[in-house]
């Protein structure tokens, strides 16, 4: 349908000719006439009722049939982008007979669409069940899991995993492995996986850390690879501990074994009164000294492997008093954590059964049964302190209580020996008010301060499998078909809007297609500092002010792990001229270029709909009525989720004009007006 705009000046036009033919054509009859006033008048209105019928019609077919037909248009687009929604309006003028063909129409479809809907979930309320199952499972496995595709991009990852690459920008579904571990023998590992299901391992170095790597091929469809991640960090810093002590002890120990046997069989060849049977006595038993010396050095090395601290992990105190205090529910000692909960390094297990152990001869010992438990934040230690009301035990007593066995069974650790396993020892004092005293037992702190969220969250999307079905990274990209392309849809906020002439940006936001579907948990949300101040009116508009941006990065830092997140996917943005330049600019000086191809949602629409007017943000979210929670409007990720879900709205009508492919849309989105940015 031709624009408004076009039909209205053509109307206008032809009203226009037809008036000043009318009138000049009045004018010379006027003239050849007679005065006869009612002859004149009736010439006039002769002359004026073509312009003035003209007029009539244009309005009559305006309100009749052209409204109308604009309204049918949008209904029809309304209808293709969003079937479900209920808020339809009839046809209109000459098109209103055609309500019940339209009514009947639209609920055919819905019917159909409710039906296909009801076959679906049928078919797939097992598949979802055997899901929640096995993420069940994911959840709860505290091994590190990756499960990835033969173009190593993830298809799943459990929790763990999440922890494992805490705060990683390319972790996420879809990513690709060798962005979150680029490693090339890991690469070339995958490549060459067995098919027979023999494992494989690696020793990887990454990020100043120790990863060992199992690698399994998974008997699936798409050929997929398990991955299964250990830090050994702390084994190799363990062994290290041992090797070196070793490695001096033993080189020392056979020289001085050498000796004392050269020595030995020396003083046997002597006569018993010659001084070099004297001589050799005493260097005999210098020799015999030193070699106890070198035994006691590494037996005490050997007992730091048996107590070794490579067990030890990061714990929160109130796991450890909660342990405590379930397991004396049922006994008479009472157990009461007082103070604020603090994070310490312990072998927790080992550390509640020496409690287990010693509690009992300390209440009998100070005859009381209840006690406090607190937890003090040291200079780089965390004391544990046993708190009753009474007086110190004595040290000669905590002395004694060293030799003090776990359990009974023969070879059962004793308290000492965790005590040293800890690198620890321990004193009694008074408190404060000199009427409770405390046992301290000092611990290894850690760099962990944060509680640990124990907030119960949805449950999280940390799988696809479809993401296999993607079309291959190395293949023609432009052919890829639009629900299958991954999509980085992004915003950004600025200073201003003259970007040419030292604007910049203060934050970027963005979200992820895959699939065809909005990932909730895939986002980036960052603020940027922008070196300059933000003016008074940017600030109405996002909101964001100097304060808000003063210890955020700057751009040079941001945009890295921008486009890092960004990865192989597709740009989207809506009037992404803009957006582009706001990051390409700096972009440029920072070696960081967005060559990908872009979609630009303004474009597309205006491609689609030329007739249509009004196509910014607001009005293209309230045409398809895209709903968004008060206030993420004019945020960068609040807009950036807003243009996905109206990218996903454009697909299917992209679609039914035969626009399936990236280069198909890059190829329309050319055809509409643009506009000059920055």
């Amino acid at each position: 349908m031709p624009k408004r705009q076009f039909l209205l000046g053509i109307w206008m036009l032809a009203t226009g000719l037809v008036s000043f033919t009318a009138i000049v054509l009045g004018a010379l009859l006027d003239s050849q006439i007679s005065a006869d006033p009612s002859s004149r008048i009736l010439l006039w209105i002769t002359a004026l009722l073509t312009p003035a019928a003209m007029l009539f019609i244009g309005f009559w077919l305006e309100r009749k049939l052209f409204s109308p037909l604009r309204h049918l248009q949008i209904q029809f687009a309304r209808l293709a982008a969003n079937p479900d929604a209920r808020d339809d309006f009839n046809p209109e003028g000459w098109l209103s007979g055609l309500s019940s063909d339209f009514s009947r129409l639209r609920e055919g479809w819905r019917n159909d669409r409710e039906l296909l809907s009801s076959a679906w979930e049928e078919g797939a309320r097992d598949a979802a069940r055997i899901r929640h199952e096995l993420e069940a499972v994911l959840a709860v496995l505290e091994t590190p899991l990756l499960l990835c595709d033969k173009h190593q991009r993830v298809l799943m990852l459990n929790p763990a995993a999440k922890a494992f690459f805490s705060n990683h920008p390319a972790l996420g579904l879809g990513r690709n492995l060798q962005q979150l571990l680029p490693l090339p023998n890991l690469t070339e590992a995958l490549k060459k996986l067995p098919t027979d299901d023999s494992p494989r391992q690696l020793l990887l170095h990454h990020e100043g850390r120790w990863l060992r790597c199992d690698l399994r091929r998974v008997r699936a469809n798409q050929g997929e690879a398990l991955l299964t991640l250990t830090d050994t960090t702390d084994t190799h810093e363990s062994h290290q501990r041992w090797r070196q002590p070793l490695a001096q002890l033993l080189p020392e120990l056979r020289g001085h074994t050498a000796s004392l046997t050269t020595t030995a069989e020396a003083l046997s060849g002597s006569t018993a009164d010659s001084d070099i049977h004297l001589r050799l006595e005493n260097a005999m038993h210098e020799e015999s000294r030193i070699l106890g010396e070198l035994i006691e050095q590494l037996s005490r090395v050997l007992e730091s492997l048996q107590l070794d601290q490579t067990c030890l992990s990061d714990t929160w105190s109130v796991d450890l008093t909660s342990a405590m205090t379930e397991l004396w529910e049922d006994k008479t000692i009472t157990i009461t954590p007082i103070g604020i909960p603090a994070w310490f390094r312990a072998d927790s297990p080992t550390l509640l059964a020496m409690l287990e152990a010693l509690l009992p001869t300390l209440s009998n010992t100070i005859n009381n049964k209840a006690f406090d438990i607190e937890f003090c934040l040291g200079n780089k230690r965390v004391y544990l302190d046993l708190i009753w009301e009474g007086q110190p035990v004595s040290q000669s007593t905590l002395e004694t209580w060293r030799a003090l066995p776990l359990t009974e069974q023969p070879l059962a650790p004793r308290i000492g020996d965790v005590l040293s396993q800890h690198n620890s020892d321990w004193w009694c004092l008074p408190d404060h008010d000199r009427e409770h005293a405390r046992l301290r037992i000092p611990l290894p702190a850690t760099d962990r301060y944060a509680e640990p969220d124990r907030k119960t969250e949805p449950r999280p999307e940390f799988h696809d499998f479809s993401i296999a079905e993607l079309p291959p990274p190395d293949s023609e990209l432009g052919n890829c078909l639009l629900k299958q392309l991954e999509m980085a849809v992004f915003d950004t906020e600025t200073t201003g809007l003259k970007l040419r002439e030292g604007d910049t940006v203060v934050s970027i936001g963005a979200c992820r297609i895959i699939n065809g579907r909005l990932q909730a948990n895939e986002q980036f949300d960052q603020r940027v500092n922008p070196g300059i101040p933000i003016p008074a009116e940017s600030t109405r508009i996002h909101g964001l002010s100097d304060a808000d941006v003063r210890d955020a990065p700057p751009l040079a830092v941001v945009l890295p792990r921008f486009h890092n997140y960004v990865g192989q996917a597709v740009l989207v943005a809506h009037n992404a001229a803009f957006d582009l330049l706001a990051i390409n600019l700096p972009g440029q000086e920072a070696g960081i270029h967005f060559d990908m191809p872009v979609l630009d949602t303004l474009l597309l629409s205006r491609a689609i709909d030329p007739s249509l007017e009004q196509h910014g943000l607001d009005a293209l979210s309230e045409r398809f009525q895209i709903t968004f929670p008060v206030g993420t409007r004019h945020t960068a990720l609040g807009d950036a989720r807003v243009t996905a879900e109206l990218m996903l709205n454009l697909i299917p009508r992209l679609e039914a004009r035969g626009i399936h492919t990236l280069q198909q849309a890059l190829a329309l989105q050319a055809t509409a007006e643009t506009v000059r940015v920055g």
